[in-house]
C-alpha cells in the first residue's frame, strides 16, 4: 500500500534534475507527471492526441464503494486509499468547481435490488466506510434528499465523501497545473519507449500500452455514457451521485454544473478501436434513467459517447517497474479517474521519490 499522505510538493531540486518522460498524456500520464514534476523531475509529455483518451468519457466518480462488488475488495480497497488522496488533489489544482458532488445516494427500484444493496452495505462496505458515513435510507428519506426520485426507488444508503469531479475540467486542471510546473508538453505518437531520451520512462498509455510493453497485456472494455443538458423547463440536477441498481443494472447519474451524465454500459468492443456507441445501450441508459428520476424527460440530450478502457486479467492496475529505465501504468479499467492519486504515489516510488 501506499503511505504518501504528506504529499511531497514542496521538494527541494537539485541542480541536475533527473528526467522522466512520461508516454501517455490522459488523466494517469498527467496526474504522474505533475507529481513528478512536484518531486523535483524534469518531465516531459508524449501525447497522441484525445481521440481514444478514455478520460474524455468517464462520469469522474471518486467513491470506492461502487467498486465493493463481491470478489472486488482488493479493488475497493485501492479505491477508498485513493479517494483519500483526492482533496489534497483538488487543492493543488486550485479549481473547487472540478468537484460537482461530494456525497453518492445509493438507490433500489425493487425488493432484489434493495437486498443486493443490503448485503454490500453489511458484507462488503462496512468493512471500507464507517457508520457515520454511511446512512440506511427509507423510500420517503431518500426522496426527501432527492425530490426528483421516483416512486418506484424503495430505500437505499446515503454514502457521505462519495463524490465526483468534472472530468473535462479535471483534464483541462492538470494540462493547466502541468504547464505552470514546467513540464514540456508533445503532442506526438511515440512507436517504441526507444524513441523518447530520459533518465526514466513511464508508460501510461492506457490501450496503446501492449503496442510499446508487449509483456503488459491489457484487455478493451466498451463502455457508452449520455450527457443531459438542462434547459429552462428542466428540473434541477440531483445535488449527489445517483447509483442506481435497475431489476438488477447499474446505473449512474452524476451531476455536472449544466445537467447530468448518465452511465455506463460496459462490454467487449468489436475492437479496440471501436468507439460508436451503439443504440441499444444508449437505449438502456436512457430508460433506466428515467425509471429512476423521470423529470429527466425534460432535459436536452446533448452527447451519447462510447470509450475503450484497458483492463487487467485481475481488475486491478498494472503499476510497476518493467525494467532499470522503464516503468508502466495502465489496466484501471473504469476506475482510472478514482486511482489516479494512489497511481501517482505508486510511481513516485517506484521512481524513488
Amino acid at each position: 500500500g501506499v503511505h504518501r499522505s504528506d504529499y511531497p510538493w514542496s521538494v527541494t531540486q537539485t541542480q541536475s534534475r533527473p528526467s522522466l518522460a512520461v508516454i501517455g498524456g490522459g488523466v494517469i500520464g498527467r496526474i504522474c507527471a505533475l507529481a513528478a514534476a512536484d518531486a523535483g523531475w524534469d518531465v516531459h509529455v508524449y501525447d497522441a492526441g484525445p481521440a481514444i483518451r478514455a478520460a474524455n468519457v468517464a462520469g469522474g466518480m471518486l467513491g470506492s464503494l461502487g467498486e465493493g462488488h463481491p470478489g472486488e475488495e482488493a479493488l475497493l480497497t485501492l479505491s477508498a486509499e485513493s479517494t483519500a488522496l483526492w482533496p489534497g488533489w483538488i487543492q493543488r489544482l486550485g479549481d473547487p468547481s472540478i468537484v460537482t458532488a461530494t456525497d453518492s445516494l445509493f438507490v433500489a427500484t425493487t425488493a432484489a435490488d434493495g437486498d443486493y444493496l443490503s448485503q454490500l452495505a453489511r458484507f462488503v462496505w462496512s468493512g471500507q466506510i464507517g457508520a457515520d458515513r454511511l446512512t440506511a435510507l427509507t423510500a420517503r428519506e431518500a426522496r426527501a434528499r432527492e425530490n426528483a426520485l421516483s416512486s418506484r426507488v424503495r430505500g437505499g444508503y446515503l454514502a457521505r465523501g462519495e463524490g465526483a469531479i468534472d472530468n473535462h475540467l479535471l483534464l483541462r486542471g492538470l494540462r493547466n497545473a502541468l504547464a505552470d510546473a514546467g513540464v514540456q508538453w508533445h503532442r506526438m505518437q511515440i512507436d517504441a519507449v526507444s524513441e523518447v531520451s530520459a533518465d526514466q520512462v513511464l508508460v501510461a498509455a492506457g490501450m496503446g500500452t501492449p503496442a510499446l510493453l508487449p509483456d503488459v497485456p491489457v484487455e478493451p472494455a466498451k463502455g457508452e455514457i449520455l450527457r443531459l443538458a438542462g434547459n429552462p423547463t428542466s428540473i434541477p440536477p440531483p445535488r449527489t451521485v445517483i447509483r442506481a441498481r435497475v431489476d438488477g443494472r447499474n446505473l449512474y447519474l452524476v451531476p455536472r454544473a449544466d445537467g447530468v451524465v448518465v452511465g455506463a454500459t460496459q462490454y467487449e468492443p468489436a475492437s479496440s478501436h471501436d468507439r460508436a456507441p451503439q443504440a441499444g445501450g444508449v437505449a438502456d441508459l436512457l430508460a433506466d434513467a428515467f425509471e429512476v428520476m423521470p423529470g429527466l424527460r425534460t432535459y436536452d440530450f446533448a452527447e451519447a459517447a462510447a470509450g475503450v478502457r484497458p483492463c487487467s486479467a485481475d481488475g486491478l492496475p498494472v503499476i510497476e517497474r518493467v525494467d532499470d529505465r522503464t516503468l508502466v501504468a495502465t489496466g484501471h479499467g473504469r476506475n482510472g479517474i478514482v486511482l489516479a492519486p494512489v497511481t501517482a504515489s505508486r510511481v513516485l516510488d517506484l521512481l524513488g521519490g
